[in-house]
């Protein structure tokens, strides 16, 4: 024990005090925003995801009735306009509810007309055009909604030589 006891714990004591004539701290970066359902409701946002929702429902619409029309080619037609949709509303907002709300208005719109009316007669008019417009429509919403990213071009990111 070769010192006073009392300075020892002083000097302690001081590297715990907080500093006054020190400059202010940054604030340290939080990270990236959150974005998807973790993003902070944004009223521009909800209103494209509702307009893309109700295009679902009339695209649905149209692709029922084409579908059941023009029965190999309609079915083609209405499934790449389903698709384009569905892609659009994602590279639109940048997020997989871009694709998902086109895509809950689509399905609600098909459902409802798939239920029929209590005389039994159906929008759609053959059972093969219909179970290929449910799945081939509800197939192309999942591959829209669950691709990792949207693809950007070499120019925006700033990569050099390429």
């Amino acid at each position: 024990m070769s010192g006073n006891p009392k300075k020892a714990r002083g000097r302690a004591d001081s590297s715990q005090a907080p500093r006054r004539n020190a400059p202010p701290r940054e604030p340290e970066p939080r990270g990236p925003e959150p974005y998807g359902f973790a993003a902070r409701p944004n009223p521009a946002r909800i209103a494209a995801y509702s307009g893309l929702a109700v295009l679902g429902a009339l695209v649905a619409l149209a692709g029922t009735l084409v579908q059941a029309a023009w029965f190999p080619g309609g079915l083609i037609i209405a499934l790449l306009g389903s698709g384009g949709l569905f892609y659009g509303g994602r590279i639109l907002t940048r997020t997989q509810i871009g694709a998902l709300a086109p895509a809950a208005g689509w399905f609600i719109t098909v459902f409802l007309l798939l239920s029929g009316r209590p005389e039994g007669d159906y929008v759609f008019g053959d059972e093969l055009g219909l179970v290929l417009f449910m799945l081939g429509g509800t197939a192309v919403a999942v591959i829209c909604a669950t691709t990792s990213k949207v693809p950007q071009s070499a120019i925006r990111s700033g990569r050099s030589g390429t």
